[in-house]
């Protein structure tokens, strides 16, 4: 039997760009496979339950999907060099930006993809086109790329992103741009020489979308290029093994991008959590869909409305279970640096929902 790893992904896809990269920085053997349509009908859907990509499948044929549950699984086969700081600032700051990553830099992502459409779109729909067949001629891989695309190009307006507030998040990513730029002139990765789970996070729309695609892609070596070095070495095959800053030490230069986080998702995921409530008391015994309505958010001083997704809320229990077992002295030090940049007594006032995955789908704990 093979010791490689699967990894069921593709270069265009984001969260695909957050597992190669883990992959990649552990120095962990796999081959990666492109999810046709029919390796979705015949091992992704069947093995999962679900219709999402990135998938890994482990040597002994173990299936793991979602890139936080594929990178949590692979750490306890492979501790040495890990991803989780030891040091309790440097851990909740790198599970902050995690979901920072995950879950916010989509807004710009999505945007950026299917905003500008002469110079992304026709590239994008070859992308697409090849994951029914690779082997098709470029005008049929155009053609059906097409068809698959407009599905995800659809979803743009769910996720906030409105003929209204456009460039408020154009506005709202090159300032983000610009701060990284500054962290990334004068350190390798978020937290000093080794990428840490909140670098993974970062990774996935950084590197699919906003570095891969023609038109962000030229926008960040232009305005950002130490970002978009950043990005080269999340994304080479190179094996990580640096260290992370002495004495627990946060970079001033990431302070911006906290309160950035602070100040635009922050107020999103407790009204999420709040809806939530209000959702499972009109359905007591109903299965967590993927969204469960609408509500507000600002960026740069604009509101808009955008679906509300409960998975969010399980990436952000993450930080919020780490902050809770600190002990009360450890506590204090993390709340000078939340008070700093926003937060509050947010981590310490805990989520009124805590949800758990179980085969691939939200529970309520």
């Amino acid at each position: 039997m093979s010791d490689r790893y699967k990894l069921y992904g593709v270069d265009f896809s984001l969260y695909s760009g957050k597992a190669r990269s883990y992959l990649n920085k552990k120095g962990i053997a796999y081959d990666e496979i492109l999810p046709t349509l029919s390796v979705y009908k015949r091992f992704i859907v069947p093995r999962t339950g679900v219709n999402y990509i990135p998938v890994l499948q482990t040597p002994d044929d173990e299936v793991f999907q979602d890139t936080t549950v594929i990178i949590d699984e692979l750490e306890k086969r492979f501790p040495e060099n890990s991803v989780y700081p030891t040091k309790p600032k440097q851990k909740l700051v790198s599970l902050l930006l995690e979901v920072y990553g995950d879950e916010w830099l989509v807004i710009p992502a999505m945007h950026y993809r299917w905003a500008y459409q002469d110079v992304n779109q026709p590239f994008i729909f070859q992308k697409f086109g090849g994951m029914v067949s690779p082997m098709l001629p470029a005008f049929i891989r155009g053609w059906l790329g097409k068809k698959l695309g407009d599905r995800f190009k659809g979803s743009v307006p769910l996720l906030g992103v409105k003929d209204t507030n456009f460039r408020a998040i154009e506005k709202s990513y090159l300032a983000l741009l610009a701060d990284l730029e500054q962290h990334f002139q004068q350190q390798d990765y978020l937290l000093g020489s080794r990428p840490s789970i909140g670098d993974f996070g970062m990774i996935g729309p950084m590197y699919a979308h906003l570095y891969h695609d023609p038109y962000p892609g030229e926008l960040m070596r232009s305005k950002a290029p130490a970002v978009a070095k950043w990005v080269e070495r999340m994304m080479d095959s190179q094996p990580a093994k640096g260290e992370f800053l002495p004495n627990d030490q946060i970079p001033d230069t990431l302070l911006p991008i906290l309160r950035r986080m602070a100040d635009e998702q922050l107020p999103v995921l407790m009204d999420t959590d709040r809806r939530l409530t209000q959702w499972r008391g009109r359905n007591p015994d109903a299965r967590i869909p993927r969204s469960i309505g609408q509500h507000k958010f600002t960026i740069e001083g604009v509101t808009a409305q955008r679906i509300i997704l409960p998975y969010a809320l399980w990436m952000f229990k993450r930080p919020m279970d780490f902050y809770a077992c600190l002990d009360p002295e450890t506590q204090q030090r993390a709340d000078n640096l939340l008070h700093r940049t926003g937060f509050g007594d947010t981590l310490k006032d805990g989520l009124q929902n805590r949800l758990i995955r179980v085969k691939n789908r939200l529970k309520f704990a």
